[in-house]
Formats: C-alpha cells, structure tokens, sequence
C-alpha cells in the first residue's frame, strides 16, 4: 500500500512536470512570434516604405504600453493653396504679346513734351493701382497749404484691417505731415498715407472725395478712387490715366524730391527709423528719374510708374500687373535698351491685339501695397 501511494504521488509529479514544460514550450513560441513579426515586417517594409511607418508605429505603442503612455505624433499634410491671379491674368491680358516680350500686361511710354506714344499695351485695360495711389495722395497733400511742420499722430484707423500689412509706425506714433509725406511716397507707407488723409480738412471721407474731383479734373476719367494707400482693389485707372498724374505729379517739386529721395531716417520716441526707396532703379545711376511710385497687391500684381529722361528725351512709363517679384524692373529695363538701342525716335509700337477698357469683378486678395 505504502509502495503504491509512492508511485502515485511520483507519477503525479513527474506528469504537472511534462506539464510545465509544454507551457513552457508554448510560451516561449509565443514569446518570439513578435520578434518575427517585427522582422517579416521589416522586410516588407523595404519594398513599401508606407507600410513601414505604420507597423513602426503599432510595435513602438505595443511594447510601451504596459509600461507608460506614449503620445504619438501625427504628421500634418498641409495643402496647398491655389495661386491667386491678378485681375489682369482673370481677364486674359497677359496673352497680349508685344514686341519687347514684356512681363507686363499694361504698359505705356509717352513722350512728356510731345503726348507721342512711343509704346502702347493695353493701355485703356481698368485695372486695381495698389501704391501708384499714393501718388494721388501726395499731389494733393502737397497742393493743400497744410502745415508740414504740423505733428500728426498714427492711430488704430490707420492700422490695415483689409490686407493685414505690416507698418513699423504704432498706434501713438507722432511724426509731422512733411515726415509721413516722405514715408508714403519713398518707402509706401501705408499707415502714414491713411494718416494724411485722415487728417485733411473734412476727414477721410472728404479727402476721397477730393481724390476723386482732381482725377476728373485731370481728365481721369477711367479712374476710381475709395481710400489713400491702394490697398484696395477698388482703387482703379488705366495707364492712359496714370501718365496724367505723372505728368501733373512732376511738375511739383515737392512730389519730385521725396518720391525720388533714397533713404530717409525718422525718430520714433528713443528710436531711430531707417527707411529706403522701394525702387532700386532709383540708386542706377543708369537711370534719370524724376520721379515715380511703386504698387503691389496681388489683385494688381506689380505696378511702376516713372518721369525719367532716356535717349535724350522726358518719358513717362507706365507699368501695371507685372507677373513676379522683379519683373517690373526687368521690363524697365527692357525699355530702356530699346530706346537707346534705336538711331532715332522710334515709331509707335502698338501690338496687334488691344483690349478695351477692363473692370473685373472684385476676387480674393492678399499681401500688401508696396
């Protein structure tokens, strides 16, 4: 009986035993089927690298988890934005070809002394201005027999709520009429040509209105005028009507200096504000210019108006919805060559399709005047 019981109880063992070790045995399977896994996923992941980040990933939380939380990243897929287009690309202009394979949809050169048009491209298109408005409201900034010396101070009004334009002049800034007057027509500032008009007898809205009256007088009559910066779309004229406001502007000699000057330093509290012209062809000493302005908004692309002297004459040029950054320039430049290269006054050029006047329907917008 004694012998019996012994057997039993050591068959009992030797069975929970083999049973352990079976357990044992799955689980070690068991334990390694990851590893695996993690291998056979490597592989697949060097033919679909996809693949790869994602099964990472899964591995990477798994073997964390019963330790501590993981904060998994997301990658974010951003889209990009379709191009906006000017209203001149909206309207075809830019198919216009010219001669001087221009960058520029609009371009007019006239003869200052004489009215001869040397250059003709769509000179009658109606187009948004962006900063050649500037122009407008400097002429009769500098025709009102305001004081100069009068200090004027920048407030939120000024502050651009439609483009969102940077301006180094904050609300509280003090500086005189004379000042902001350099500032808008050399470096286009926007909050202090607000400020001008902001500050003319009546307030903004009768100073619109003068904009307005003198573009009529001036026989503008394709032109429109809504605020003082250009940062509007709905600020619009043609070429044919910009180079009477060139015309005019540069009879003055106050719109000759300061929208010619450089560079220009103002005192802002403690500080001292470097400013610089906006047009380097200003600093060309290729270039005799007179005087002009600069534009840009995107409903506008890049705009330039210019009185310079070129093959020994007094030329007003007239650029509006150049396509890129520096295209204005390099079409100035275009022309410049092509006035000193011929031996005499050259004739007209006109291109062979010419487009009426054109007044788009208001699009999105963005960036600043300049």
């Amino acid at each position: 009986m004694l012998k019996f019981r012994i057997s039993t109880r050591w068959l009992g063992m030797v069975t929970l035993a083999m049973g352990l070790a079976v357990f044992g045995s799955a689980a070690d399977a068991k334990a390694r089927r990851p590893v695996a896994s993690t291998a056979q996923a490597s592989a697949t992941a060097k033919k679909a690298p996809i693949a790869r980040t994602s099964t990472r990933a899964k591995a990477s939380v798994a073997s964390t988890r019963s330790t501590h939380p993981v904060a998994s990243r997301r990658s974010v897929v951003r889209i990009a934005e379709p191009t906006r287009q000017s209203f001149g690309q909206l309207a075809g202009l830019h198919e216009t070809d010219d001669p001087l394979d221009l960058k520029s949809s609009v371009a007019f050169v006239l003869d200052q002394d004489t009215n001869e048009i040397l250059l003709n491209k769509n000179s009658k298109a109606v187009l948004p201005i962006a900063s050649i408005t500037k122009l407008m409201t400097g002429l009769l900034i500098s025709e009102s027999n305001l004081p100069m010396d009068e200090v004027l101070t920048i407030t939120d009004e000024d502050v651009d709520t439609e483009k969102g334009s940077s301006s180094r002049l904050r609300p509280g800034t003090q500086l005189t009429r004379g000042e902001m007057l350099h500032l808008a027509l050399m470096s286009s500032e926007n909050r202090a040509a607000n400020a001008l008009g902001r500050n003319y007898p009546g307030g903004l809205t009768a100073f619109v209105a003068a904009m307005n009256a003198k573009a009529k007088l001036l026989g503008m009559n394709d032109t429109r005028y809504v605020e003082p910066t250009g940062l509007s779309s709905q600020n619009q004229s043609s070429a044919r009507d910009l180079a009477l406001l060139v015309k005019t502007a540069h009879q003055v000699p106050l719109m000759r200096e300061l929208s010619t000057s450089p560079e220009y330093q103002v005192a802002v509290g403690n500080r001292q504000l470097q400013y610089h012209t906006t047009n380097r062809l200003v600093l060309n000493p290729s270039w005799d210019i007179g005087l002009q302005k600069t534009g840009y908004i995107t409903e506008a692309g890049q705009c330039l108006v210019m009185q310079a002297q070129l093959a020994g004459r007094k030329l007003i040029l007239v650029l509006l919805d150049s396509a890129g950054k520096y295209s204005r320039i390099g079409d100035a430049e275009r022309i410049r060559k092509w006035l000193m290269s011929v031996p005499s006054v050259p004739a007209a050029v006109t291109p062979a399709a010419m487009t009426p006047a054109i007044a788009p329907a208001v699009v999105a917008h963005e960036a600043s005047a300049g």
